[in-house]
């Protein structure tokens, strides 16, 4: 059987028929607000029209006491990052690494995302604008995180912000991302003890088979066979390895110095193996963590908090555990 043809479709659950009737009301949405694209539309009208689509789900997000947009020089150029501040002293800061499939988003496709999450945390939550691929190819973008966060390590005072109790929070592609910047940090003796936990929303962790991978996945959520495998190859280009360890973290090591880990999928996600895999792993080895599933969603629920209760509970569930591993 060919890597693209692993579920006949006929056999594939139809998730539309189960999904929940607040993820109805965002599929209807998008049935009535939104034209078809062309299946060949290149990769910048894609990311336009990501933008736009993602500008009626960020209204009406909360204010903070200070937003702060603040250029980092990398190895590969300046990355820009954003600072979302509740209070003038917060206890920590959280990373936030968006998601988008390595390929789309930016610091405005995730802003109410953040914003919820530095009101929840009463935290500083500083969102991190990597470099996409396929213009930057693995690992590029964890390199770039990575010297962003000694970046800010080195500047406290400067930006008022608490890097003695840190973490890293991210969706989708930004959970990969999160987590394997932890274990990049941790390789190379730059950050361990300080990382507090990792807030890991329906992240992909280096399957390439599962059951959930068969069964779920469609045009409703574009994480079809051949979406997955596009994305895999926009980020590690024709020679990269999907057995590489900061890819497939599951061949990196698993067992030792990881910090507490929120892991949190959606029930009718082609990804949702990847987090259950993910958590028995980490589980196995002793490490804390803690798994939730939320019933009846899709995969990039947590952008719709706007219409849905259920996505603002799982940023409410993810900053109530950041701030129980967080010492006052």
């Amino acid at each position: 059987m060919m890597v693209g043809e692993k579920m006949n479709l006929k056999n594939k659950v139809n998730v539309l028929k189960l999904i929940s009737t607040e993820m109805k009301k965002v599929i209807d949405f998008y049935s009535k607000n939104t034209s078809d694209s062309p299946n060949n539309a290149d990769l910048s009208s894609l990311r336009d029209a990501y933008n736009e689509d993602r500008k009626f789900w960020n209204a009406d997000a909360p204010s903070m006491r200070s937003t702060k947009d603040v250029s980092v020089q990398t190895l590969y150029g300046n990355v820009l990052t954003r600072l979302f501040q509740p209070a003038i002293n917060t206890p920590a800061t959280l990373f936030y690494i968006h998601g988008g499939g390595f390929i789309l988003g930016n610091l405005d496709t995730h802003d109410r995302i953040m914003r919820l999450l530095a009101l929840y945390t009463g935290c500083t939550v500083i969102g991190v604008d990597y470099s996409l691929s396929p213009e930057a190819r693995y690992p590029q973008a964890i390199e770039e995180i990575s010297t962003v966060y000694q970046f800010y390590s080195r500047n406290t005072e400067k930006y008022h912000i608490n890097m003695c109790q840190t973490g890293f929070a991210g969706d989708s592609a930004g959970a990969m991302l999160s987590l394997a910047t932890t274990l990049w940090l941790r390789d190379n003796n730059i950050a361990s003890q300080e990382i507090k936990a990792n807030l890991l929303w329906y992240g992909l962790y280096g399957l390439q088979d599962s059951a959930s991978r068969r069964l779920y996945g469609g045009e409703w959520d574009g994480l079809t066979q051949k979406d997955l495998e596009s994305y895999d190859n926009a980020y590690l280009g024709g020679s990269g390895s999907r057995e590489a360890p900061y890819y497939c973290l599951f061949n990196n090591d698993l067992t030792d110095n990881i910090p507490p880990c929120f892991i949190a999928s959606a029930e009718f996600d082609p990804l949702l193996d990847d987090s259950t895999a993910l958590f028995d792993t980490l589980n196995a080895n002793k490490i804390p963590c803690k798994y939730k599933m939320y019933p009846g969603t899709l995969h990039a629920f947590l952008h719709y908090s706007r219409m849905m209760d259920i996505a603002d509970e799982a940023i409410r569930d993810g900053a109530a555990y950041f701030k129980g591993q967080l010492k006052r």
